[in-house]
């Protein structure tokens, strides 16, 4: 195999000018860079990144946890967030992991092996033994849409409390006085903050939350919980779905099995904005949630505290905006009931 000095040989330059050119975001002159370049194809030589890695210290590679991929929110994320970090320079390993705390740990661990940089959750938490040896490690962590009370991590999220005071506020306006909830996974601080946000906005109108069940942020789970809360006479004339992804197994419940018409019925809105959200055969309305702001502010997060260790850890809650289609009665439809 070639060497870095048969490069540079070749293309006439110093040992250094190899390693600029082959370091992201290093300073190297255009007319150096080329000549490095072109030696490089003829020789066909490829740098040796692990060599690398134990000379500098740093490997450029980030881990990426993920959870429950049916979610059609997250494939999405990843990739926009691999593409990001490529874009920096950085190498991604992806590894799945369930929501149990104990499969987050064994792939966390095996993360740290690899002698990453970084590290981002995505739809996962740590525990707080595996966040001080992290810290102890040298390696940040960022969370992705999830966020908990552990100072040593930082976390990018939307305005979860906010967009489901919205939802509360939308639903009330559109004249719905049943209004029912169905919850995520009781883990994650986005199924907390969007139920507390709903029950404020609902509470804001002296209105108590007509009905609950919880979904676990599951298709089949949000399939059961809608067939348990519309089967009676009394049912909700309108549901706030934890998620688009639950969201869609509920309205399919609502619509196929009980025979029961959206909006005439049932109004129904969430929370993400998947893509699938904006299908003919659903038009959902829901809350959007800035993915590509979410993605850039993890990147940058991660990426400062990676170039400084120290720096203190930090949390970005990010603006949402309600996106209204035609799964819900609008403000519009009973202007009689506005509030």
């Amino acid at each position: 195999m070639p060497s870095a000095e048969d490069v540079a040989r070749k293309a006439g330059v110093n040992r250094s000018a190899i390693n600029r050119t082959f370091t992201p975001g290093a300073s190297v002159a255009k007319e150096t860079r080329r000549k490095v370049m072109a030696a490089a194809r003829a020789l066909q030589y490829r740098p040796n990144l692990l060599a690398r890695s134990l000379i500098t210290g740093r490997s450029r590679i980030i881990g990426l946890v993920a959870a429950y991929l049916d979610n059609q929110y997250y494939p999405l994320v990843l990739e926009r967030l691999c593409q990001a970090l490529q874009e920096r320079g950085f190498h991604v390993l992806v590894f799945i992991a369930a929501q149990t705390g104990v499969d987050v740990e064994r792939v966390l661990t095996e993360i740290l092996d690899y002698q990453v940089d970084g590290i981002i959750m995505a739809s996962a938490s740590i525990s707080g033994t595996l966040a001080q040896r992290c810290t102890a490690e040298g390696v940040p962590v960022v969370q992705f849409n999830r966020a908990q009370d552990d100072p040593r991590i930082s976390a990018v999220t939307s305005d979860n409390f906010a967009g489901g005071q919205m939802l509360a506020r939308f639903l009330l306006a559109g004249g719905h006085r049943r209004i029912g909830y169905i919850a995520g996974w009781a883990g994650a601080s986005t199924q907390r903050d969007r139920e507390a946000g709903f029950r404020a906005g609902l509470a804001e109108a002296g209105r108590p939350l007509y009905a609950r069940d919880t979904g676990d942020y599951s298709f089949s789970g949000a399939q059961d919980a809608a067939r348990r809360m519309f089967q009676g006479r009394r049912r909700p004339d309108a549901v706030f779905v934890a998620n688009d992804h639950m969201a869609i197994a509920a309205m399919d419940v609502i619509r196929f099995e009980l025979g029961l018409r959206i909006p005439d019925d049932v109004s129904v809105v969430s929370y993400d904005d998947v893509p699938q959200a904006g299908w003919p055969t659903y038009q959902l309305t829901t809350i959007r949630q800035p993915t590509e702001a979410m993605v850039a502010a993890v990147v940058e997060v991660l990426l400062k505290r990676i170039a400084h260790g120290d720096e203190t850890p930090t949390r970005v809650c990010l603006p949402i905006e309600l996106v209204i289609r035609g799964s819900a009665s609008t403000p519009e439809d009973r202007p009689h009931a506005r509030l």
